[in-house]
């Protein structure tokens, strides 16, 4: 997993990166497991259902499972999650149909709903249950999709880079950097923000102090500052930095 960069295809990092931590972990994500119950509730955060997680030591199946998730590409990852889960529904009897093509989060989340009723398949099969709904749920975050627009913008970055200055590219930055107020749920945060210009800099590498440069970076900073004092709830990050 990079720090700093949206690189990797890779659904592992996507699912730790995305997902809230477990409770009292620093390694594991909370899993809802809502989907599993009979219980009908809109509420993501709600703590009747115990969470499930991601270390599954006693089940063979899932530890496959999460090994895949780690060394495969995220799509070949998706498709391993859709042949476990339909092959664990066939050693179940449970009347699934198994479709070719694409694998959507809504298909898992079919085959995942033949488990519900089931106490027993439920009981054998809840190892890989619990990383399939992580799956899903990661599929579906926000998150996700801001993913893959920071991997398009890291890439336009590189290019840019490499064919201009460092200056150039800071002023291509700047009128991203949005206050509270302006943005959309699609543009960038404070938080984005830092991101990117850790990302930025170290890719670079050491650069030679100009005037040109130092301008740029005033400005960026002027632009940063604003947004940050403009945040009506600074995050516990953007507060430690301040």
């Amino acid at each position: 997993s990079g720090a700093v960069g949206h690189h990797g295809d890779n659904l592992a990092e996507k699912i730790l990166s995305v997902l809230p931590k477990l409770p009292g972990h620093k390694t594991d994500v909370l899993v809802n497991m809502v989907e599993l119950t009979a219980l009908q509730t809109r509420d993501e955060t709600c703590s009747i259902i115990a969470p499930g997680c991601l270390a599954q030591p006693n089940d063979p199946a899932a530890k496959a499972l999460w090994e895949s998730f780690m060394n495969l590409k995220q799509k070949e990852a998706v498709m391993e999650a859709r042949r476990h889960l339909v092959e664990a529904a066939s050693r179940e009897n449970l009347p699934i149909k198994m479709s070719m093509g694409e694998v959507t989060p809504e298909q898992l989340s079919s085959y995942i709903q033949l488990f519900r009723n089931n106490l027993k398949a439920l009981e054998n099969h809840c190892g890989l249950l619990q990383l399939v709904l992580a799956t899903i749920q990661t599929l579906k975050h926000p998150q996700t999709s801001k993913w893959d627009n920071f991997l398009a913008f890291e890439r336009l970055l590189l290019q840019t880079i490499g064919e201009s200055e460092m200056p150039s590219v800071l002023s291509q930055l700047l009128p991203m950097i949005k206050s509270y107020n302006e943005r959309t749920k699609d543009d960038y945060t404070c938080e984005d923000f830092l991101v990117l210009l850790v990302y930025i800099y170290s890719v670079v590498g050491e650069i030679k102090c100009r005037k040109e440069l130092d301008a740029a970076e005033e400005e960026v900073k002027k632009a940063l500052v604003k947004a940050i004092c403009d945040e009506p709830e600074p995050s516990p990050l953007l507060q430690k930095i301040t």
